[in-house]
């Protein structure tokens, strides 16, 4: 037992980085003290700052010179602020008692050790721009495949614990093609690769699972919890808006590898790119994902400035992954941020036309968004329009005097006859160009002159129909929120506590000054910050992309604390691996699928996830990585694999949301009947999950432990509650897949011993052992038996859900298999990842 608490210790130590007789590190070891304990009135506010004292910069522990200074390198005794930690006079001992803090004897002994060895001070490692490291050197020279395992290899050396074997190969590619595309391999998939003994047959699943569409579909959910996306505005009346072709504009970019640079660009600006396309005007609607209050009385002033809060605090979590939010009121308690800094960001972001007004739905600057088949559908219709148009002028030159709008075309031979008695109404209309005439102008026409034996009231029925399809189309095509810029921007003042009706002194745009400042040409708008974001002298956004990505993977990120890369976030469990990471990524051009490619190609990716109760003991969240990840796979995840085994899945991309089912009452409850949740049917009901219909005030249900997607959201929650399986065993979803998964293996053979390896298989991707197989042929002939004796359960059971059954199978056969595949749905490795 005692050997195994010097093992727990040392472990714990070493992701810390901190042992015994270990030279202290302020960053590491100092910095994380003061700020928990004496920062919130010692720190960087300066509203809250007492006794004029600061002890978050250098400048205030070392002062100007030795006499102002309350440290004093290399002397204990002439250092104010160890005289204070360590008195006994309570009046002026610190943290204070009524603080409710204070410092442990290791941790006085820590900043006793740093002031001992020089007090070295460094600025927070997050604000520094990333350099490459070297590669760490490690013994085991043959374990690493690629610079990652260096990194993870050498932090594993320092410790008692070691890397795990490979995982087995349908392990690894039942691994890889959740993380890549969110769905599970294919029994062929696995097949393949079993038997492919090439050197590089991984590498070739890797790429082919990059290349995937379903790759985009399945990047896109992460995007759309911290880009806030929703199907509704939110709020008590929470409307429908439309927004969904922004949601496939990402899927599109994803899929086509959009370097990330310009991912940043194009959704934070796109609007103002020169010769914007549509696609980048789309783009600009990833700032209006926010909530939108449209209740009855609501300011609309105060709506407008409460998006552009939203809007600021999204763009600080997402791209630079700090808490912008805390300086919305007074300077940052912890960060080097001013609440005047905040309001020069809240500058970028404050002048579009959009006046937070109360309406229904999309809310204004907006922009129509065709589908290609509408776009090629209105070309071909305005070329016909146009041709049906010179008919019809041609037709009326021989008919009527008219007075014509421009001069008659000379090339078209006809002679002008007198026009009859006709109304000037009617005259008005012929005076028109026929392609400028509405629809019930023409029918007033076609009415005039039905009996006409020319053919002229069929040329005018032709074009009005033309016209009427052209306008049904335009009427169809979805419009969808966007940015754009004020000719006259607006005044951007710092808001006494967040409040839009307590306008303070005047700001101008621009970025916190703990950061490389923009280019002096730059213009002051959100093009400029965008591009600032993503310039390679930026010490954060690369740090906490490739940090984001690493958490998808692994379950955490490298700093754990993804939405804060502050003070009061967690230090990286490997500083020089996520530094030499976000380098690459810089320098590979911001290539996302590059980046993905490098990190599932690693050894430590590739590790098998078994792990003993002592390494559990020791590493219990895993953070050295002696072992691959093991966790369970997000809600959307584990609905998707359910339809995708069963073959239900509907592999169709983007379009409007979807409503598959959903227990009854729900919306009626959250709305006070005010809004009834009508389900889709037919391939609807089996979409990917993020085509989802999502509802701000009450998320889909099936979907435990996700983001509400009402502010952004960067760190999933992995939990296991009653609730799960609540919803896995008993939702029509669910036990309709296991239903069509039986009727699927009942086709493909008459063994029941095939039938049941081969329903492991998808539920697992692997074959199950003797063992395993026996428990299921003793399940499987207990449930005949059951039903045999209740034939109406059976019955029941197999009309769950709308999918059609083949009626050729035996009603007690078939719900017994049902049963099974809805048992293999639910075991803890076919939930797990």
């Amino acid at each position: 037992m005692l050997l195994r608490m010097l093992l727990l210790c040392s472990a714990l130590l070493a992701v810390v980085g901190v042992t015994a007789g270990q030279e202290v590190d302020f960053n590491r070891d100092i910095r994380p003290i003061l700020s928990e304990n004496c920062f919130q009135c010692h720190g960087p506010d300066e509203n809250a700052r007492e006794a004029d004292l600061r002890l978050d910069t250098r400048e205030g522990l070392l002062g100007k010179d030795e006499k102002a200074a309350i440290i004093v390198p290399g002397k204990l005794a002439d250092s104010e602020l160890i005289r204070r930690i360590t008195t006994d006079d309570e009046d002026e001992r610190m943290p204070p008692r009524d603080s409710n803090r204070s410092l442990s004897a290791d941790e006085i002994a820590k900043i006793e050790r740093w002031v001992t060895a020089g007090a070295q001070w460094q600025q927070h490692w997050a604000f520094d721009t990333p350099r490459r490291p070297e590669i760490a050197t490690v013994k085991n020279e043959a374990w690493p495949r690629n610079a990652i395992d260096f990194f993870i290899l050498a932090k594993l050396e320092s410790t008692s614990l070691s890397p795990n074997e490979p995982a087995s190969r349908e392990k690894l590619i039942r691994r890889v093609t959740l993380d890549l595309t969110g769905i599970p391999p294919t029994l062929a998939e696995v097949d393949t690769f079993l038997a492919d003994q090439s050197p590089n047959a991984y590498e070739k699943v890797v790429d082919r699972l990059l290349d995937s569409p379903r790759y985009g579909e399945r990047m896109v959910w992460d995007w759309l919890d911290a880009a806030r996306y929703a199907d509704t505005n939110g709020f008590q009346g929470d409307p429908t808006r439309t927004m969904w072709p922004w949601r496939d504009w990402a899927i599109r970019a994803l899929n086509d590898n959009m370097l990330f640079d310009q991912f940043t660009i194009e959704q934070l600006a796109g609007d103002l790119l020169p010769d914007a396309t549509l696609d980048q005007k789309v783009a600009s609607g990833f700032n209006r994902n926010h909530m939108h209050n449209g209740e009855g009385g609501r300011i609309a002033e105060e709506t407008r400035v409460e998006n552009v809060l939203d809007r600021v605090e999204t763009t600080g979590t997402i791209w630079l992954g700090l808490t912008l939010t805390c300086s919305r009121c007074h300077d940052h308690k912890f960060d080097p941020l001013q609440q005047r800094e905040y309001y020069q960001l809240f500058a970028y972001f404050n002048n579009t036309s959009e006046d937070g007004g109360i309406r229904g739905g999309n809310v204004p600057p907006l922009i129509q968004v065709p589908t290609a088949d509408q776009t090629q559908r209105l070309n071909e219709l305005a070329e016909q329009i146009g041709k049906l148009s010179e008919k019809v002028k041609c037709a009326e030159l021989t008919q009527f005097k008219t007075e014509q709008p421009s001069e008659p075309d000379a090339s078209k031979p006809a002679e002008a006859k007198p026009a009859p008695d006709l109304s000037d109404e009617l005259k008005q209309i012929l005076a028109k160009a026929p392609a400028a005439r509405s629809s019930p102008e023409l029918q007033k026409l076609i009415d005039q002159f039905k009996d006409d034996p020319s053919g002229y009231p069929k040329l005018l029925g032709e074009l009005k129909s033309s016209i009427d399809q052209q306008k049904g189309i335009q009427d169809a095509i979805v419009s969808v929120m966007v940015m754009d810029t004020l000719a006259t921007p607006r005044e951007t003042t710092i808001l006494d506590r967040g409040l839009y009706n307590k306008p303070k002194e005047k700001v101008s745009a621009n970025v916190p000054s703990v950061f490389p400042g923009l280019p002096a040409e730059a213009p002051q708008n959100r093009l400029s910050l965008a591009r600032w974001l993503v310039d390679s002298q930026h010490p954060l956004t690369a740090r906490v992309t490739v940090n984001r990505y690493w958490q998808l993977l692994f379950g955490a990120g490298l700093v754990k604390t993804v939405e804060d890369f502050g003070v009061q976030g967690e230090r990286p469990s490997h500083p020089e691996l996520l530094d030499w990471l976000a380098v690459e990524f810089m320098e590979s051009g911001w290539d996302v699928k590059a980046l993905h490619k490098l990190i599932v190609m690693s050894a430590t990716y590739q590790q098998s996830a078994r792990s003993s109760a002592e390494v559990n003991e020791q590493d219990p969240e895993n953070r050295l990585l002696s072992h691959g990840p093991r966790f369970r796979m997000p809600a959307w995840m584990i609905r998707d694999h359910a339809l995708a085994v069963s073959g239900l899945l509907v592999e169709r991309i983007g379009g409007p949301p979807v409503k598959p089912y959903q227990p009854p009452g729900i919306w009626e409850e959250a709305t006070f009947g005010k809004m009834n949740y009508a389900q889709d049917h037919g391939e609807n009901l089996y979409r990917r999950s993020l085509y989802t219909f999502w509802r701000r005030i009450v998320g889909p249900t099936m979907f435990f432990d996700s983001a509400k997607r009402q502010t952004c959201s960067v760190r999933p929650s992995h939990t296991n509650t009653p609730l799960h399986a609540l919803i896995t065993l008993n939702d029509v979803t669910y036990v309709e897949a296991a239903r069509v998964m039986a009727q699927r293996i009942m086709r493909d053979s008459e063994n029941s011993t095939i039938r049941l390896e081969t329903a492991f298989r998808l539920a697992t991707s692997r074959n199950p052992d003797g063992k395993e197989t026996q428990i299921l042929q003793s399940r499987l002939a207990a449930l005949m038996q059951q039903y045999s004796q209740t034939p109406d359960e059976a019955k029941s059971l197999i009309q769950t859900g709308e999918f059609a059954r083949d009626e050729t199978l035996d009603p007690v056969e078939h719900a017994a298999y049902t049963n099974i595949c809805l048992l293999l749905l639910n075991l803890d490795e076919a939930l797990t990842k």
